[in-house]
């Protein structure tokens, strides 16, 4: 190594060296590790790409225009931590390591608080377009035991693949929540989810396109599942066949969130009513993990 060189990386390593030393009187220790373990990746991710002041810029103005086009219905920060895989790798280290619960998956952006509650067996589509599906399971904890009274909270895209808070502030449909039976026994009419692209039409959506990636996402259905004594579950079901299960642009597919979608021509369905077209059926059992905490 040339003296330039050496004098270089020392100048470098003093710059790191002095930021990590101004987190060390942080009062939370949490904090403190977790600031100085992010200068110490951060400052050596820079070395390691020899970072380019144009390319530093660059990457700031990417970040503001992720807050400018972030509002109350759209979250790009979200969807930057879901493409770089950061949302699949803190679900996978949060999630307990317990046989035979049901494996948890990403969020996503389009959850909200205040949506409808529908009686159990009733339709959390209330409008949106798409081929009537009937989706039914248990909610049961990993020794079995049915969780009856548990909150099932369940959205979708319909089948243009939108989410109804694309749509604008006054349009609620493909979601609501449920409380299930006392048996843990589920049951609701929604519609069969269809692949759609995450919003990409920002910085993300940019980013994707530079990298030479799809925004597809694979049919889906959007899972929180709250029982009390148990940690809360957020899963999907994907639709078995979809085109995309492979390439999902946020990473989130498990082999075992896959589910086949039965096809049914017009007639009664298992809750004897009768949609009066073609519909599609999915099974799904959610098992759930209790909190240590309680």
């Amino acid at each position: 190594m040339s003296t330039e060189h050496s004098m270089a990386s020392e100048r470098e390593q003093a710059v790191t060296d002095e930021v990590l030393t101004s987190f060390d009187k942080a009062a939370d220790p949490r904090l403190r590790e977790v600031m100085q373990s992010l200068v110490r990746h951060l400052h050596g991710f820079a070395r390691e790409v020899r970072l380019t002041e144009p390319e530093w810029e660059k990457a700031i103005e990417f970040l503001t225009r992720a807050g400018h086009i972030t509002d109350d219905r759209r979250q790009e920060f979200i969807l930057l931590s879901d493409v770089l895989g950061l949302s699949m790798l803190t679900v996978a280290i949060n999630e307990p390591k317990e046989p035979g619960a049901t494996e948890a998956t990403v969020f996503g952006p389009f959850y909200v608080d205040d949506a409808p509650e529908v009686p159990l067996g009733g339709d959390i589509a209330r409008g949106a377009v798409g081929t009537p599906c009937y989706v039914s399971g248990q909610v049961r904890s990993v020794d079995g035991s049915p969780l009856g009274g548990a909150l099932l909270h369940v959205w979708g895209a319909d089948d243009d693949g939108f989410y109804d808070v694309q749509y604008g502030p006054d349009h609620s449909a493909g979601r609501g929540w449920l409380r299930v039976a006392e048996d843990g026994s589920y049951r609701f009419w929604t519609v069969l989810p269809t692949p759609y692209p995450i919003p990409h039409d920002g910085p993300v959506g940019d980013l994707l396109k530079e990298a030479g990636r799809g925004p597809m996402r694979p049919a889906h259905l959007h899972f929180k599942v709250v029982a009390p004594g148990h940690r809360t579950l957020i899963t999907h079901i994907f639709v078995a066949g979809d085109p995309h299960l492979g390439d999902d642009a946020v990473f989130g597919v498990k082999d075992s969130l896959v589910v086949e979608a039965e096809h049914h021509p017009a007639g009664p369905a298992p809750d004897g009513t009768h949609p009066g077209r073609a519909w599609t059926s999915m099974k799904f059992d959610l098992v759930l993990v209790p909190d240590e905490d309680h």
